[in-house]
């Protein structure tokens, strides 16, 4: 079939459709963003959007997951004790094993061996299974247990045997592992038998805003220390 020269080929009507389809798509959607093709009730929650403080994605977090009472590195141990992060050395947390002897839970003792050589370290943390703690909130209670560890090692002296050995397990993965008790009694039991071998050993308390009753001793963490020395407190405790 032939053209006159006035006339549109297939090839042309197609380019020309397509330029036309993709200005009107380009400009729809200048107009769009813009706000001018949506009603005025759209229009409005928009502008508001726009002004508003954009609410953080935290909010919607279950609350059975929330950070109740995070570690104070401003004000040290004094505001931990006041926030529930760390238990003081009363005689209310002073138990009794099954031998009826109370359980010192005084500061660590001194242990030469605890910088001999260069055995690797490891933070064992000890969560009570007894208190039905969801997975959030045993995630959250190892992780106060975990600063309050490093806190107090981090205040000592860098040549002190808990300043070399921090700086050992810094050096070397910072290993952390995670046990389990079913009873405040066998934490406070574990807590003691740390400290009479010189390792670091600190218990959360919690506040008792989610899940458990205020005050409840939730995570022991033991160490870091070289891992020969932790296995003799909590070597024979099933992981969590």
């Amino acid at each position: 079939m032939s053209h006159k020269p006035g006339d549109l080929t297939p090839t042309s009507i197609i380019i020309s459709t397509s330029v036309v389809v993709f200005i009107s798509g380009f400009l729809l959607g200048v107009y769009s963003i813009r706000g001018y093709l949506i009603s005025p009730a759209l229009a409005d929650e928009r502008k508001h959007n726009l002004t508003d403080p954009v609410e953080s994605e935290e909010s919607d977090v279950d609350d059975d997951t929330i950070l109740d009472h995070a570690p104070n590195w401003a004000n040290g141990a004094e505001a931990d004790r006041r926030d529930g992060l760390r238990a003081e050395a009363t005689k209310k947390n002073m138990k009794k094993n099954k031998a009826d002897k109370l359980i010192n839970v005084a500061e660590p003792a001194t242990n030469p061996a605890m910088v001999k050589g260069n055995e690797e370290c490891k933070l064992v943390l000890v969560v009570r299974t007894d208190l039905g703690m969801t997975k959030g909130k045993i995630a959250a209670q190892a992780s106060h247990a975990t600063l309050a560890c490093y806190k107090t090692m981090s205040k000592k002296s860098p040549t002190s045997s808990e300043g070399q050995i921090l700086k050992r397990w810094e050096r070397l993965g910072q290993a952390k592992i995670a046990v389990q008790v079913k009873s405040q009694e066998e934490l406070l039991v574990l807590m003691g038998k740390a400290r009479s071998l010189g390792i670091t050993a600190e218990v959360i308390q919690d506040a008792g805003r989610t899940q458990i009753d205020p005050g409840s001793l939730t995570v022991l963490g033991v160490g870091p220390a070289p891992k020969s020395l932790v296995d003799q407190v909590t070597g024979g405790l099933k992981l969590l």
